[in-house]
């Protein structure tokens, strides 16, 4: 089915036929102030080896050094050599009868004695009758050795001791440093991420670009009297930018860099929050001028003494000690604060007053030319078609936000790889598109042929009024392949606004109906796969009455919707602020709209039967069409049927 867009910002393309009812790399931080002298990493990885190499050595030196003893013989070769007068001299050791000895011509030998003694008497007689040298020695016993079996349980209960002393420092260093900031300091060295990494919104760079050229050039500043902004809150979207933006300020800006998330405040000790706040402003001061960027700030700015149970305390002490540090007693001069949240709703009143937050920039979706020149920063490093027009798809991306966008890129390149192309060309933008827009195509899933015939009439009544309602997102094309949740997918793109009329709402209403009304008529009954358009066309009927004064009956009021409790207003406050008399009249106003816009969706589809039918025949075929194809089928069907009035399409036509 087409997009039903909730009113402003533009809407996302939307879903289709439901299924039923179903449940930059960074610069390495440096080390914290305070922190001890660590001893170096080549110490800590060899010193090791060298203990365990001069251990070894202890055993393994002497026998090496008296490893050169001669030739092994027998003891019979022995005695032979002996009576022959070759031997000049032996050495008889007494603990094992080991004989090792020289020879007349220097050459030296070893043999295995014989006897206790390692020569028998006859035997010693031989030698002495011959005058070989004969020496007893008894071998020396290694010293260290002797004592190790004395030492080594000493030195095994000295180091358990000592692990345990390391162990229990390291406990008690760790409670003593929790209350630390734990924000990364960025050197400005090699900036690696700079304004000119961001395309577009030159606005947003012109207001953060003041307060860097102000921590750099004080004096100009100075000089007529102003005063620089202690804070700057970046608002925006998810994925619009805002910490690049920070990312680019800790590369131009050429002074200290603090980088800090708000989640890395809270702990589940009382005063640990309070206490990292002043630790991080003691960073800053230290280094004379500093920015400190706070991400997601609304994780512990949120309102004071809101919600269910009251507020978390431990929460308010942080906030409280964060508004005392960026304008209290003391004033931290030349301190900027940067920080980002897509939720300032629920920020605290305290936190956005000027000499705190004294500026809030927004940074919105981007527009087309911003689109534009973000898709051509993700592009530069990839290697693109000569069919790829890159100025069609940023007009037909409307509401992505710039991590949209790469990601499209991406995509592309990742279905240009899985084709097997060597870059990246149109039909990969055409595809990633689709991919994230509607969800990836769901291959497994097979309708039967009573199933496709009855999504292939539905997705045509959709498409049919989205040609021929002229207030409406043009479309863009339709199919009946499941994508993500939807069996079919009608796509109406939403074109560059920023106000709605009351037309648009209502046609709007009427195409979210077009599904639903087509199935009655030409199957007459009704199934559950219109439950997704009737949950948005009365999300839209019920604002239009509520909130926009959209309705005669009504007139100018505006009943907002209860607010969830978690957003930070009062529990006690968020009574009915309507009379049930009055809370009757809106309902009946909301079901007018909504049986008004079913009866003209059923009128015009009566009188375009003939090009509802065309429509789902081509899709059963085709499976997916574009718009201008739909639009010359419901001319068609009015030819066919002898009607003279010639069809004001509203289709945005296929990309070239």
């Amino acid at each position: 089915m087409d997009n039903l867009p909730p009113p402003p910002p533009p809407p996302p393309p939307g879903r289709g036929r439901s299924a039923g009812p179903q449940p930059g790399k960074q610069r390495p931080p440096s080390p914290p102030d305070g922190e001890g002298r660590q001893t170096p990493t080549w110490v800590r990885r060899w010193v090791p080896w060298i203990a365990i190499g001069i251990f070894l050595s202890i055993f393994l030196v002497p026998s090496l050094l008296s490893g050169d003893q001669g030739d092994e013989i027998t003891y019979s070769e022995f005695i032979a050599l002996v009576d022959a007068g070759e031997v000049d001299s032996i050495k008889i050791e007494t603990a094992n009868g080991k004989i090792t000895g020289e020879l007349n011509d220097g050459n030296k030998f070893v043999s295995n004695g014989g006897g206790d003694r390692g020569l028998s008497e006859t035997d010693e007689a031989l030698v002495d009758a011959r005058g070989v040298t004969k020496e007893f020695k008894s071998p020396s016993n290694n010293w260290f050795l002797s004592i190790i079996g004395l030492l080594l349980p000493v030195m095994l209960i000295i180091g358990f001791f000592v692990w345990l002393q390391r162990r229990a420092q390291g406990q008690m260093g760790s409670v003593m440093s929790i209350g630390r900031s734990r924000a990364k300091a960025y050197s400005t060295d090699q900036p690696l991420t700079t304004f000119a990494d961001i395309a577009g919104y030159e606005g947003v760079k012109t207001e953060i670009n003041e307060v860097v050229d102000f921590l750099r050039m004080p004096e100009r500043f100075r000089e007529i009297g102003a005063r620089v902004p202690k804070g700057i809150l970046l608002v925006g979207p998810p994925g619009t930018g805002k910490t690049l933006f920070a990312r680019a300020v800790a590369g131009e800006a050429g002074v200290g860099f603090l980088s800090v998330t708000g989640s890395d405040f809270m702990e589940m000790f009382v005063g640990v929050g309070a206490s990292r706040v002043r630790d991080l402003f003691g960073q800053a001061r230290k280094m004379g001028k500093a920015i400190i960027f706070i991400d997601e700030i609304d994780s512990i700015g949120r309102k004071r003494g809101a919600g269910l149970g009251g507020g978390h305390d431990e929460r308010e002490q942080t906030l409280n000690q964060l508004l005392s540090e960026m304008d209290g007693f003391e004033t931290s001069e030349g301190i900027v604060i940067m920080a980002a949240t897509n939720r300032p709703d629920i920020l605290d009143q305290a936190l956005l007053r000027p000499g705190r937050f004294d500026r809030t920039i927004v940074v919105p979706l981007p527009e087309y030319d911003e689109r534009k020149a973000i898709l051509l920063v993700h592009s530069r490093d990839k290697r693109m078609g000569p069919d790829v027009d890159l100025d069609t798809m940023a007009r037909a991306t409307p509401g992505m936000a710039g991590a949209d966008l790469a990601n499209l890129v991406n995509e592309a390149a990742l279905i240009a790889v899985r084709r097997g192309s060597k870059q990246i060309e149109r039909i990969d933008f055409e595809n990633a598109r689709d991919r994230v827009v509607l969800g990836a195509r769901r291959e497994s899933l097979i309708m039967n042929a009573e199933e496709k015939k009855a999504t292939a009439y539905h997705e045509g009544g959709h498409a049919l009024l989205s040609v021929v309602l002229p207030h409406g997102d043009p479309l863009h094309k339709v199919t009946i392949l499941p994508r993500g949740m939807a069996l079919g997918v009608t796509w109406s793109l939403p074109q560059e606004r920023h106000t709605y009329s009351r037309e648009y709402f209502e046609d709007t209403i009427c195409k979210a109906m077009g599904g639903r009304v087509a199935e009655k008529i030409v199957f007459g009954h009704l199934n559950s796969g219109a439950a997704n358009d009737l949950e948005q066309a009365t999300g839209i009927a019920r604002r239009m009455v509520r909130e926009w004064g959209m309705s005669d009956a009504v007139g100018p009021m505006a009943w907002h919707s209860q607010q969830q409790v978690f957003l930070g207003e009062d529990l006690m406050s968020q009574g009915r602020e309507y009379s049930d008399e009055t809370a009757r009249l809106l309902d009946e106003e909301i079901g007018k709209i909504l049986h008004g816009q079913e009866a003209r969706a059923d009128e015009l589809l009566t009188k375009y039967r003939r090009g509802l039918t065309l429509i789902a025949e081509a899709l059963l075929e085709h499976e997916t069409i574009d718009g201008p194809a739909v639009a010359k089928l419901i001319q068609q069907g009015l030819d066919e049927t002898g009607m003279t009035e010639h069809l004001v399409a509203n289709v945005l036509g296929a990309p070239d």
